[in-house]
């Protein structure tokens, strides 16, 4: 736990998103194909590594709301459009400390999840599963269930949500594959009991790419 060990270390209470989604392949949660750069030069190297069309992101542990800073541009398509993107969040971030920028996989997919942990006072960590995106706001149709999970706590918690049926194939999109979100299920309760410091987790969105879950922005919490 590198990461969440630095960051206390440092005084942090937030990861950014690139530690964040580190934490969560740790323990074999999907996350979006990516890379973290902080000069110009290297640039196009990652935007290659990466594939295009990219999306870009501005990447501190001091930025939880990059959609309100404007410091997420997606479809971005040639090397051009990267350095321009590159300079332009560079400047909007340099009043941030360390700022850098996450370069992307581009997933596509029209339904998104929300997958979560909070650690209760008096149930300790809990696991939360839902509608992501603007949705998570809007309708707030959740479940939840204490850790450690085991794998009929999860198929329960999916199908108790009122818009389980976005989980189903509909309208030509295939059925998310229940297994993989199960596992993502555990595996955040699990890091919920097996790391004391790591207060929060937020995944939001899970994208569902051809019925694949992955993880498109995640935080962690620490403290």
């Amino acid at each position: 736990m590198d990461f969440v060990d630095k960051a206390v270390k440092e005084g942090r209470s937030t990861l950014s998103e690139y530690e964040s989604k580190q934490v969560l392949a740790k323990y074999s949660i999907p996350i979006t194909k990516e890379v973290v750069v902080d000069k110009k030069d290297d640039v196009a190297k990652a935007a290659k590594q990466v594939g295009y069309p990219l999306v870009m992101k501005g990447s501190s542990s001091e930025l939880a709301h990059k959609t309100e800073k404007g410091l997420i541009r997606v479809d971005i398509r040639n090397e051009d459009e990267a350095l321009k993107t590159f300079d332009e969040f560079m400047k909007n971030m340099k009043d941030i400390k360390n700022p850098a920028i996450l370069i992307q996989e581009m997933v596509k997919g029209q339904r998104e999840l929300v997958v979560g942990m909070t650690r209760d006072p008096q149930f300790g960590p809990c696991v939360m599963f839902g509608l992501g995106g603007i949705f998570t706001e809007i309708l707030k149709d959740v479940s939840f269930r204490k850790a450690p999970l085991e794998k009929r706590d999860a198929l329960e918690m999916m199908r108790e949500i009122k818009g389980h049926k976005i989980l189903d194939a509909i309208r030509g999109m295939e059925a998310a594959n229940i297994e993989v979100l199960a596992n993502i299920l555990i595996n955040v309760g699990k890091i919920g009991v097996e790391n004391d410091k790591i207060k929060e987790i937020d995944i939001n969105p899970i994208i569902l790419s051809k019925g694949q879950p992955i993880a498109v922005d995640a935080l962690v919490v620490v403290g």
